[in-house]
């Protein structure tokens, strides 16, 4: 962010801003909330680290093996995770 200070709010006008806050932050800004003149909390951009945007978004990228649900397998991954009867 440089050597740019945060932006600043106090509680009641965070909340009546929120919708703004968010969407400065979603540009890259980074807003203290303050109670009081005190800052307690921080509101930064969140960094994505996979971007997924619908069911089957791993499809060709993940190879099963054709017993990959075969009951062997199962009951070893049960038995690796504690949970076999």
């Amino acid at each position: 962010m440089g050597s740019e200070a945060a932006a600043q709010f106090n509680i009641h006008e965070a909340k009546t801003n929120l919708s703004r806050i968010i969407e400065r932050v979603e540009h890259g800004e980074e807003i203290v909330i303050s109670r009081a003149g005190q800052p307690v909390a921080k509101v930064i951009p969140l960094v994505r680290r996979v971007n997924r945007t619908a069911r089957g978004s791993l499809r060709g990228k993940l190879v099963l093996s054709d017993d990959w649900d075969a009951p062997e397998i199962n009951e070893t991954i049960a038995d690796d995770f504690g949970t076999t009867a």
